[in-house]
């Protein structure tokens, strides 16, 4: 599909989306000011067109009023269903900010995702046809590359602007995470599978924050925050089931999650600014790597001592 295209239908959600509702009219004067208009209408066969094509390609409807004669964007009721869809608008609305600011291009940073275009497209592809994938795979935990591994791939996600795919690997009879940078010659086979009915792509990381997960059971988490330190777990929860006790001079928040890698690096990284309160097992882990990094200080600190020859 022709890249105009779809920015024309960016635009038209995104306009409909910030005013709420808008008639025919209004949007149309919004047309002519925008930067696909020469100054012309958009004719009203084009605009049924692009409504038709925006609700097949993005999945979202726009919906018409009769007795306010206003166009509205649909939401839908399932929870699901309902945070994809906002997901997609809020990346639209920002998607049209930036392509309609060429001339504030160098003020305006964005981050580097690994990957993304080369793989990405052809993972999303075999997805839609529900075919297997075929790739190599460079572990940082191995020495050689691995060749030739099938997958399902089940969904795709991003974390700390990597992207992975999830998928059932046929060899090792297990649904595995693969990290999209480190893959390479990655083709869609012709072999086909079918999407397990009680797999459920949002419920595989439930339980746990980042990209890794394990078979321990949930367990109650336990953390002390100092209050500016609170304000940024505030804004940004760790996890759904955050919650907070609030404090004069800190905050207590409650979590219920697995015990895994990428929440040990999440809480390590905010350094002393918060305490591990429970379960004893991850606080003494925390407790394990801080005494390793301070040794580790403590040891070129040492060498630099030791008087030269």
């Amino acid at each position: 599909m022709a890249k105009n295209l779809i920015n024309k239908y960016i635009w038209m959600v995104d306009t409909i989306e910030r005013h709420g509702a808008i008639t025919r009219e209004r949007l149309n004067e919004l047309w002519m000011e925008s930067e696909f208009s020469d100054g012309s209408p958009l004719p009203r066969r084009s605009f049924y067109n692009y409504r038709n094509g925006i609700a097949d390609t993005l999945g979202i409807d726009i919906e018409f009023n009769s007795s306010t004669y206003e166009y509205y964007i649909s939401h839908d009721a399932s929870d699901t269903t309902g945070k994809r869809q906002q997901w997609l608008l809020d990346s639209m609305s920002i998607s049209g900010m930036v392509s309609s600011s060429a001339d504030l291009s160098t003020r305006i940073l964005l981050e580097y995702v690994p990957s993304a275009r080369e793989f990405l497209p052809v993972i999303i592809d075999a997805m839609r046809h529900n075919r297997r994938i075929k790739f190599s795979y460079k572990s940082y935990q191995r020495v050689n590359r691995q060749d030739g591994i099938v997958i399902e791939p089940y969904f795709v996600k991003i974390f700390n602007q990597l992207w992975y795919v999830i998928g059932y690997n046929t060899v090792d009879k297990k649904i595995k995470t693969y990290s999209l940078d480190r893959m390479s010659s990655v083709t869609i086979t012709d072999s086909t599978f079918k999407m397990p009915k009680s797999f459920v792509p949002e419920d595989f990381f439930a339980d746990c924050y980042g990209i890794t997960t394990n078979e321990d059971e949930p367990k109650r988490i336990v953390i002390k925050a100092e209050s500016t330190q609170a304000k940024y777990l505030r804004a940004l929860p760790l996890h759904p089931s955050q919650q907070e006790e609030l404090h004069d001079d800190y905050s207590i928040f409650h979590y219920k999650m697995r015990n895994t890698y990428d929440l040990r690096e999440r809480l390590l990284s905010h350094g002393s600014s918060i305490e591990i309160l429970k379960p004893p097992e991850l606080k003494a882990q925390i407790v394990d790597e801080l005494k390793k990094a301070l040794e580790n200080y403590e040891k070129d600190n040492k060498s630099r001592e030791k008087p030269s020859d």
